[in-house]
């Protein structure tokens, strides 16, 4: 029987994003839509504690019970800690997980400390205000008062000496006796740190100086520059401040848990572990779609609008296995855009063009703050509204997104102009829908069928390699 497409998440006032009221449509709303569960197609896809029937409870009562496991006793009543956040944790299923998480953290650390001064500290990428309006929109200030701050990458470094050389964090990160390190497990940029070391990955980006964070993206390349974090996180004045960290444990269909613990390590050896085990099989799922119109439906930056957990400029690479070291360099980073030529084909091979898959891109909702001209250059690409191309064409860092681009009206419009243009009536929407996945039927019965032969590959074939890869053979992940 057919299902009803999931609501996506409501369109959010912000600097980032056109007005609300201005998108009129959602593909949710559009005929032909449906909608799958990830238990449908994934019958082993695991149980989750959030969303679920406890709602936002379930967060706060694993948050406290996992922390009970951590060591606070160096914290005194009159030492200082930063509770440090990154921006990302606000975009998972709607944002209120994460403050929660952040919320119970400052609750747990007053309870048992006794300590008065427990300050937030979010960092962000581009969008230099975007942690601003997260600790607004949660009402953040409740709980952390005047110091809960956002903290941006050109804000006031501080040099670490690492075993590398002098690297710089965020002189607001470290401005306290204590930090304590509260992220999330979601997979999300696995184009860059390719699913090693992602539990330390903030101590150099969100945490970071521009000028340190950028050897991720331009200067030292994915994988090549994961050593730059942990480098930062082991230094001795980072250590002398560590207290432990807590995270949200991800999966495409929700939190499966919190994880906290003094040592980090411990932590990113089950996030590794439950990355690969739970995310594996629908990167592996959404690789096999032969041809679809992609919709762009979500309040985030254009690459990084969710369909199922997975964010769409991992489905521009998805015609490689992201998870596969052997995969030197995938079709999309900030990195390989420097290696594509005028025409828009790749100049070395080791990069694949983008996934062929993409037959045309509809761009009904999406953010600005983060370059994305790379994607509208690749992919056909229609911008419904001129409000929102206005949005993109201001946009310092999108100046020539619509240079690639066409207008449209309005959803309808757009769609029946793809579909006559691409020949196709298979459409997968990036829209944040929770526990499952918004696609056209035709869509969906295709998915549907190649599911379980995807499945049988991960388990057999493909998850035992992505462990080896990186030294976690003999695990028995399906106990």
């Amino acid at each position: 029987m057919k299902r009803n497409p999931i609501r996506p998440l409501a369109p959010r006032p912000s600097r980032y994003g056109v007005d609300p009221s201005l998108v009129k449509k959602r593909f949710a709303d559009l005929p032909g839509m449906t909608s799958l569960s990830l238990e449908e197609l994934f019958p082993d896809t695991p149980d989750v504690i959030y969303p679920s029937s406890e709602g936002i409870a379930a967060i706060r009562n694993a948050a406290e019970k996992a922390l009970e496991n951590v060591d606070l006793s160096m914290i005194e009543p009159h030492h200082t800690v930063n509770v440090l956040a990154s921006h990302h944790g606000f975009t998972l299923l709607g944002g209120e997980p994460y403050a929660e998480l952040l919320r119970t953290v400052h609750d747990v650390i007053k309870e048992r400390t006794g300590a008065k001064e427990i300050r937030l500290r979010a960092g962000v990428g581009l969008r230099f205000r975007e942690t601003e309006e997260y600790i607004k929109r949660f009402d953040l200030k409740s709980h952390f008062g005047r110091l809960a701050r956002g903290m941006a990458p050109i804000d006031e470094g501080i040099p670490i000496e690492t075993e590398i050389g002098t690297l710089y964090g965020l002189k607001r990160t470290y401005d306290a006796d204590w930090i304590i390190h509260v992220h999330n497990s979601d997979v999300r940029e696995v184009h860059f740190h390719r699913q090693v070391d992602r539990a330390v990955k903030p101590f150099g980006m969100s945490y970071a100086r521009i000028e340190t964070r950028s050897t991720y993206h331009q200067n030292l390349g994915p994988r090549g520059a994961n050593f730059t974090a942990r480098a930062i996180f082991e230094s001795p004045f980072v250590q002398s401040k560590f207290v432990g960290a807590v995270f949200l444990n991800m999966s495409p269909s929700g939190v499966i848990s919190v994880e906290a613990d003094n040592d980090l390590y411990k932590i990113n050896d089950t996030i590794t572990l439950d990355g690969l085990r739970y995310y594996g099989k629908m990167f592996q799922l959404l690789g096999k779609i032969e041809d679809c119109i992609v919709g762009l439906d979500f309040p985030c930056p254009v690459p990084y609008v969710f369909s199922a957990g997975v964010i769409y400029c991992n489905f521009v690479g998805a015609n490689c296995d992201l998870f596969d070291l052997d995969v030197k360099l995938a079709p999309y980073t900030w990195y390989t855009e420097a290696l594509y030529g005028k025409d828009g084909k790749p100049l070395v091979p080791d990069i694949k063009p983008v996934n062929p898959a993409i037959k045309m891109v509809v761009h009904n909702y999406a953010w600005i703050g983060y370059p994305s001209a790379f994607f509208s250059q690749q992919l056909p690409t229609l911008v419904v509204g001129k409000e929102q191309a206005d949005l993109f064409e201001h946009d310092p860092q999108n100046i020539e997104y619509m240079k690639y681009a066409m207008i449209s009206e309005n959803l309808d419009d757009s769609m029946r102009f793809a579909y006559r243009t691409t020949g196709t009536d298979k459409v997968i929407v990036f829209d944040g829908a929770v526990g499952g996945i918004n696609v056209s039927e035709s869509l969906a019965n295709y998915l549907l069928e190649v599911a379980p032969q995807v499945s049988k590959e991960v388990d057999d074939v493909l998850l035992p390699k992505w462990l080896k890869q990186r030294g976690i053979g003999g695990i028995l992940v399906n106990a």
